[in-house]
């Protein structure tokens, strides 16, 4: 089979790209995946009671059509997002909804629009084919990709490619995703993988990565500055250990939310010193359903200016959202920011616009990351700046167990998963640099 000599030459070391390019492409390959007549299957329950196992399959896919400024990459390993996990449950609605818009773009983005979504928004592999136009790439090039997809045909999208009015996140707004053997993707979506780490280890910091930069870092962000105080929400999940190390890089003050002991632990090994364990603390935002507890939103700025010896924080890294807005705008400083992204925990937030309005406070809303923001992030990891933050990893075939445990929060850092890598621990070719920084890579492993 092609997928096999697709893996054999990609483990062999020694393949040449003309190697690449004569291995002939399988009709088809496994690819995880939802069902559009599935879509209605967790009606009536909870979020948390909605199981990504149930809904996710891995199934046998046929190969898209390569075109123009695209690439097709055999995945050797990719992670899971909580994108994932909304596409799994279908919500806020189901993915087949993006898909079908795509599909009424063009001919070529018709290819997008079926029956079946192949989920995930990173990957580490290796280039197969590029289609026309492609200059920069060629097959047997090792990379990572991002996940940002947009078609630059309106002006609006070449200042910042995040305005872009066809932006999209691919793997999640477009199908042909990550967590598959083989994945399509826009050639410009392709960076250098980072030649220390594992596949498995490459593949985790993308969307996070990229996100957490443009979200704390960027001008498009928060634009945070040495001595800035930072907090943090879950700050050592799969955003928040990126904010932590940005945060701590660039001469910030973290302040460290975090739901455990474990994962307070995971936090100091980074090197943050303030942490808040909201469960042994007791902090509860919300008397019931409807009603927040003002109470409760000062003793947990009490806390932080506790630990800051008196400072209330100048960012606050946003991305819980319902359960956790009104704390979140209460605590900032006067003029401080709140910069928030995903909404995990609802996307219908509540605040008291007088903590907002009189203080003058601002809320920045971040999504993803435009090319430079995601080149750049992905430029700290291969510069071993930023660091993996991968605690375990999943074979394809339990790729739902995998979104299960993001879900259900069981998780520390990324969740990676195995796509052609047929183990842990392969694709390192700059043992030096990783021997330097063994114990930073593995961290989150480790606890």
């Amino acid at each position: 089979m092609s997928i096999n000599e697709i893996r054999d030459a990609v483990l062999s070391g020694e393949a040449t790209p003309e190697d690449y390019a004569h291995i002939p492409l399988p009709a088809s390959y496994r690819a995880v995946t939802v069902h559009a007549d599935e879509t209605g299957m967790f009606e009536g329950l909870e979020t948390r009671e909605k199981d990504p196992r149930k809904a996710l399959h891995l199934d046998e896919v046929a190969l898209p059509e390569l075109g123009p400024g695209e690439a097709l990459v055999a995945v050797m390993a990719s992670a899971i997002n909580y994108n994932t996990v909304w596409s799994s449950i279908f919500e806020p609605v189901p993915t087949f909804a993006f898909l079908r818009k795509y599909g009424r773009l063009s001919e070529l983005t018709k290819r997008h629009d079926l029956p079946y979504h192949i989920l995930g928004s990173d990957l580490s592999g290796v280039v197969l084919r590029v289609g026309a136009g492609v200059n920069k790439w060629k097959p047997g090039d090792q990379v990572v990709a991002h996940c940002q997809s947009v078609e630059l045909e309106d002006a609006a999208g070449h200042g910042d490619t995040m305005l872009d009015p066809e932006q999209r996140i691919w793997g999640f707004e477009t199908n042909f995703g990550g967590l598959a053997e083989i994945a399509l993707v826009k050639a410009n979506q392709l960076m250098p993988k980072p030649a220390h780490l594992t596949w498995e280890e490459a593949a985790s910091p993308g969307l996070v990565n990229s996100t957490a930069y443009r979200q704390l870092v960027s001008r498009n962000g928060a634009g945070m500055k040495q001595g800035d105080v930072v907090l943090i929400w879950g700050a050592s999940g799969g955003l928040g250990s990126y904010a932590t190390q940005y945060a701590l890089n660039g001469g910030a003050i973290p302040v460290c939310v975090v739901s455990s002991p474990q994962k307070a632990e995971i936090c100091r090994a980074m090197g943050a010193e303030l942490i808040v364990d909201r469960n042994a603390e007791g902090y509860r935002f919300w008397s019931d359903p409807a009603t927040q507890d003002p109470k409760e939103w000062q003793r947990f700025g009490a806390r932080i200016r506790e630990l800051t010896g008196g400072d209330d924080p100048d960012i606050v890294f946003e991305h819980p959202g319902r359960e956790t807005f009104g704390a979140s705008v209460y605590v900032a400083r006067r003029g401080g920011t709140i910069v928030t992204c995903a909404s995990t925990s609802g996307f219908m937030h509540e605040y008291d616009n007088r903590y907002l309005w009189m203080n003058l406070k601002r809320v920045i809303g971040s999504h993803f990351a435009n090319y430079r923001e995601a080149w750049e992030a992905n430029r700290l990891v291969q510069k071993a700046m930023i660091h993996p933050t991968l605690s375990r990893s999943y074979g394809l075939e339990q790729a739902g167990q995998a979104a299960f445990d993001v879900h259900r929060n069981l998780h520390q850092g990324k969740v990676g998963v195995l796509c052609l890598a047929p183990a842990e621990g392969l694709g390192v070719s700059n043992g030096a640099l990783r021997d330097r920084h063994r114990s930073e890579i593995e961290r989150f492993r480790d606890v």
